[in-house]
Parts: C-alpha cells; structure tokens; sequence
C-alpha cells in the first residue's frame, strides 16, 4: 500500500462543508481541522464529534485550544489514535504505517508547508500538524491533510520538513507523532447519531462551572493595552488563541446541534452562534483599537457572546432534559 486513502488526488480535492469560504470561521485550528477532513474522506460525518466543543474554558490567557478527545474518535467511529513511539527516522516509520493502511500525524514547521503560503510558508517557524497519506522518498513527494485541506509539496520542502539532509552525525529528528488505526467496518450512522446524543450529554455535564466567555471580558481591555506595547505582528497570534479559539468553537458547536437534531437545537444553536459572530466582530474592534490607540470600545464588546453563553447553556440543559424524558 503506497496510500492511505488511495483515490484521493490534492489537485482535485474538495475541502468538507464545515470547512465552506462562506462559514464565519472557515479554519479553527489545525488539528480539529485536520480531523474534519480526515473523517470525510474516509466517508463519515465529521459534525457527529463536535459535542467536545462545550468543554472550552478561558485558560486565563488563551481559550482551550480544542481538539477532539481519542476516545471520541473510537467511540463514534472506531478508530483508536495513540502516539507513536520515534526510535528511528520519522520517515520510515510513516512509510510503515502507511503499509498498513494507517495515518501518522506529526507536529512539523509550517515553515515548509506551501498551503500556508503567504502566512507563515518559507516566512516564519512554527508548529503544526498534519497527517500523511501518501510519502515518495525517491520521487521526493509527500499528500498531507492540514487545516482545512488536502494538499501536496516536494522536493526542498520535503528535506526540510523531514529533516532530511542531516549528517551521519546529526541528532535524530524526533516529533511528537499519533497514528490512527481504522477500522475495519464503520459503525452504522444509526449507531454513531445515538452514540453523538450520549457524547452531548457528557460533554454537557463537563462544561465549564462559571462563563468562560465573561472570565476573558473582564481581562480583555488590560491584555489589549499590553498587546498595544508588541509588534503588530504579536496581534495575530494573541487574536489567533483567544478570539479565533473561542469563535470558532462555538460555530462547530452550531453545526453540530444542527446535525443532531433540526429544529430540537434551534435556540442553542443560535445562541451559539451569536458567540462566534461577536468573537469575529471583536476581532476588527481589537485590530481598530491596536491602530487608533482607542480601546474604550473594548470593554462592553464581549457582553452579547457573554449572554449568549449563559442562555445557551440554560437552553440546551432544558432541552437535554426534555430528551432524556421523552426517551
């Protein structure tokens, strides 16, 4: 086997719904995104593992970077991820998982990948995931899922990422690296719905105790004063973390109550809603702010998410209710 999902082509790949040009947040972060599209070329419906989202909390500064639990993973679709042990180049043991028939994902430099062209590509260092379907040490090639998509990169960019021009004498490249193993038959979709209606309630039940949303307001303005004192550079890593985190989570908590149930979710699924599109708003209120050295408008900008997520919660508890007494 010289591919994990052997009749995908980079050059013809269309990215899942969630990840649509016409969403708020058409990225999140690069594992949950790399999940979205893993899953949909597999043939599952990547909207079933989205209950987690409930789970963010404000961190104190940042929003938990979300991502989806491996026991979710199997519990819906039976694939078990687990990390993989590196003892020997990175490359060899991708090309062993790819024989059979397993994903490996690696956290790599975003420095080499061309998908982030114009952002951090042959520009800036960073770390990242991707899964890889598809490896040609001889030809040089390499098909990966990142973020959004499904892309492709070769020659230097290759050696690079790999690390591959080391000596004889030079340290073993070692990256924290998962693989995923997938099973043999999927599960029913009769199975993974009413197996998403459990993880919904479980999530429920560890969601944060006091609004995350109103924690992060009432810090906001003093870390938009300090985030002044930085190169403007610093603001897209700050916005990344805490508004992007917080937007897009909430947006995929709405495609999720949208999946599960039309109509049933309506009100949470607004309200969620409301939250990613005021985190997207504040977004440009905070780059305004940071240009005209004016952070006034700061303070309240936070409040319709903040409410939102108490109603939200309120109404999605009473509609969970309601479910599990109708059952």
């Amino acid at each position: 086997m010289t591919k994990v999902f052997d009749r995908l082509d980079p050059t013809h790949y269309r990215p899942h719904a969630l990840h649509s040009a016409d969403r708020i947040w058409p990225e999140t972060n690069c594992y949950a995104d790399l999940w979205i599209e893993v899953l949909s070329a597999a043939g599952m419906q990547p909207e079933a593992m989205l209950a987690f989202t409930l789970t963010q909390d404000f961190e104190g500064d940042q929003f938990t970077f979300f991502k989806v639990p491996l026991e979710d993973l199997e519990a819906l679709y039976g694939i078990r991820v687990t990390e993989l042990a590196i003892f020997d180049a990175p490359q060899r043991h991708v090309l062993e998982q790819i024989g059979r028939g397993r994903l490996t994902l690696l956290e790599l430099d975003s420095y080499y990948l061309p998908d982030t062209r114009g952002l951090t590509y042959h520009q800036e260092h960073g770390k990242t995931t991707v899964a890889i379907n598809r490896l040609d040490l001889e030809r040089r090639e390499l098909d990966y899922f990142h973020n959004g998509g499904f892309f492709t990169l070769s020659g230097n960019d290759l050696v690079g990422l790999l690390q591959l021009n080391g000596g004889p004498d030079a340290p073993l490249f070692l990256p924290y690296t998962e693989f995923a193993k997938f099973p043999a038959s999927y599960p029913s979709q009769r199975s993974i719905r009413e197996m998403a209606w459990k993880l919904l309630r479980h999530h429920y039940a560890r969601r944060p105790e006091a609004n995350p949303v109103r924690a992060f307001a009432s810090v906001f303005p003093e870390q938009a004063h300090r985030l002044a004192e930085r190169d403007f550079a610093f603001f897209h890593k700050y916005a990344f973390n805490t508004l992007r985190q917080l937007g897009a989570n909430f947006e995929l908590l709405a495609s999720h109550l949208a999946w599960l149930n039309h109509g049933a979710f309506e009100v949470p699924e607004k309200k969620a809603l409301k939250i990613s599109e005021t985190a997207k708003s504040t977004q440009f209120l905070l780059a305004r702010a940071l240009a005209r050295k004016k952070f006034e408008p700061l303070a309240a900008a936070l409040e319709p998410a903040a409410d939102a997520w108490d109603g939200l919660m309120s109404d999605l508890g009473r509609t969970l209710d309601q479910s599990r007494e109708a059952a």
